[in-house]
């Protein structure tokens, strides 16, 4: 029996990245040049939405998806948070409502008119107040409608419900800022990477660890679930340096199932996985590359497929529901990248080639829609429930009913598991307390100036006093 090489075949083998045409490209658009760890980025099927640079306070353009080209340096913004804008997401069930955190140590709901904005907004439907430092981090359940959560730099994760406006559960087990957060499937577990270089599977509602891995060849950067196969995938740095993934089964983290290298670069890797098609997508903050694969269930679980390449550097990049992708074209994922040196934000459709133009159902299965399963009280009593799924071959229908509706409440001490929150504040970091002192030399030196300002004064109104004395008028 003669020799042949082993070849496996996928329908994904041949998935090609394309770029969009610069007339529906988003062009003109002041990127924000923060340094954070985040996409700075949130699509869905209506609206787009980027943190922009501003001074005096945070701020993020709302733009409506077809409305492409270029974008006027007066355009209408969201700027009601007092510092830099960290993060932001849109609500998965009603589109018009985004989520924004800040440094400014507040989570704001703002509610995006019809048809976009005409002017800037300032006031949220909502403020959430409970972090003691800057917030980082928020991430909507996948499958319950109104519940938030949010991860700050006090090293807290706090859980919102929105129907009340209040902090509902307080999740207290790491030890240093949280970097990232992924939910499984139905949102019954909570995946979190630390900088104090651990991985966590938590209970969201009880606050339990249920695995935890401490990380000390492969230090964990990012982390996501992978659908419903009981893995989980982190990005992170190996003890050489190099940019690394590495596969973990969720029930064990005592050892990872596999770890690669990927290249020999310095900037962080963000992981994408479509669960639908069960594709792995690796982009590279500072680089233009972005690798996909494919997940099986049995060793060597990673195959990699193919690579899109292009030489402007990405700082974040925002994912495209999928109802909101143009299956007639066989797309099964959408990257919206920010090019902060253009000051554009660039469409890329990874494309299934096929030559019928037919609805290809292999590639489409039924995937999670916009209709919740679950509300807030049914989700916090214990109940977990499978996303509801819908059909993309009717195309999209914006069918969902829900509006959001914000509570009327008072300002008050925030008490959650008997502690209060703005009250109970944790030891400042190496970091916050050089800030502190640099100020602090700063307001001394200034002081100090102003001081011998008015000394100089002050012996020069002595001086002219004391002339006027021996002056020969008073003689």
């Amino acid at each position: 029996m003669s020799w042949r090489p082993q070849y496996r075949s996928s329908k994904f083998r041949n998935v090609y990245g394309k770029v969009a045409s610069r007339e529906h490209c988003f062009d003109g658009i002041p990127i924000t040049k923060n340094v954070h760890d985040n996409h700075f980025c949130a699509v869905n099927a209506r609206f787009l939405a980027i943190v922009t640079e501003s001074a005096g306070g945070g701020s993020f353009l709302v733009i409506p998806i077809e409305q492409t080209g270029r974008i006027e340096p007066n355009y209408p913004k969201v700027c009601g948070h007092q510092g830099n804008v960290l993060d932001i997401k849109w609500n998965p069930f009603i589109e018009n409502i985004i989520a924004s955190c800040s440094e400014d140590t507040s989570v704001r709901i703002w509610e995006i008119p019809e048809g976009g904005l005409k002017r800037n907004m300032t006031e949220a439907v909502l403020e959430l107040y409970g972090h003691s430092r800057r917030v980082g981090l928020v991430e909507w359940h996948p499958t319950t409608n109104n519940i938030l959560f949010s991860a700050g730099y006090d090293y807290k994760v706090l859980i919102w419900n929105l129907d009340i406006g209040e902090p509902v559960k307080m999740i207290d087990c790491h030890t240093d800022v949280i970097l990232c957060m992924s939910f499984n499937t139905d949102g019954s577990l909570l995946a979190t990477t630390c900088k104090d270089k651990k991985l966590r599977v938590v209970e969201p509602r009880s606050g339990r660890v249920l695995q935890e891995a401490s990380c000390k060849n492969h230090r964990v950067n990012r982390v996501v679930f992978l659908g419903s196969t009981k893995r989980l995938l982190t990005t992170g740095v190996s003890r050489w340096n190099t940019r690394q993934i590495a596969l973990w089964d969720q029930e064990d983290l005592s050892m990872p199932l596999i770890e690669e290298e990927i290249d020999g670069l310095s900037g962080l890797l963000f992981p994408f996985y479509d669960a639908d098609t069960h594709m792995l997508y690796l982009a590279g903050k500072g680089d233009g590359n972005i690798r996909y694969y494919e997940i099986g269930s049995e060793k060597p679980y990673l195959s990699y497929l193919m690579e899109f390449r292009s030489p402007a550097p990405q700082k974040g990049l925002g994912v495209m529901p999928k109802y909101g992708l143009d299956v007639s074209a066989c797309e099964v994922f959408r990257f919206y990248k920010l090019i902060t040196l253009k000051g554009l934000i660039e469409p890329i459709s990874m494309i299934v080639p096929r030559r019928s133009e037919t609805y290809q159902e292999d590639i489409y299965p039924m995937t999670p829609g916009t209709e919740p399963a679950l509300t807030p009280d049914e989700w916090l009593s214990g109940v977990n429930r499978d996303p509801i799924l819908m059909s993309l071959k009717e195309g999209y229908k914006k069918t969902s009913k829900i509006v959001f509706k914000a509570p009327v409440r008072e300002k008050k001490s925030v008490v959650v598991n008997g502690i209060d929150l703005l009250e109970n504040v944790p030891p400042r970091t190496e970091n916050e307390l050089l800030r502190m002192f640099f100020r602090q030399q700063d307001e001394i030196r200034r002081l100090k100036e102003e001081l011998a300002q008015k000394d100089i004064r002050l012996r020069q109104l002595q001086l002219e006093l004391k002339n006027l004395r021996n002056s020969p008028k008073n003689n």
